[in-house]
């Protein structure tokens, strides 16, 4: 079962930015769907950005246009680039995978990494 190890959360203040990384420790990293999930104190987890083994992509309407979601297949890592941060941006984020190749989705979860934005 493949593991995902995040890294580069932290504090920034508003309009600042922030990039984070998730490696997968797998050798199949090139068929999984990789996906950044957000989880503020007191709300439900939401899906922020996704993308496919094609390097396809999709965003949810509270980042598009800020945020970046990219990956590396040689590296077997992906990342978030987040700009223009805002207040409403602070949350634990979450990256997680699934194998496109299996029968059924089984989505595997990031330890999670703090992101703060506040000045």
């Amino acid at each position: 079962q493949v593991q995902l190890v995040e890294s580069g959360g932290g504090s920034v203040q508003p309009g600042g930015s922030l990039r984070l990384s998730c490696k997968a420790l797998t050798s199949s990293f090139a068929f999984y769907v990789m996906e950044w999930y957000r989880q503020a104190p007191g709300k439900m987890r939401e899906v922020v950005a996704t993308v496919n083994p094609g390097s396809g992509t999709n965003y949810a309407d509270s980042v598009k246009g800020r945020f970046t979601i990219s990956r590396d297949n040689s590296k077997s890592t992906v990342y978030l680039q987040m700009n223009s941060l805002k207040p409403d941006d602070t949350a634990v984020y979450y990256c997680s995978a699934y194998d496109l190749r299996a029968r059924d989705r089984y989505n595997v979860w990031g330890q999670g990494t703090q992101v703060t934005v506040s000045s």
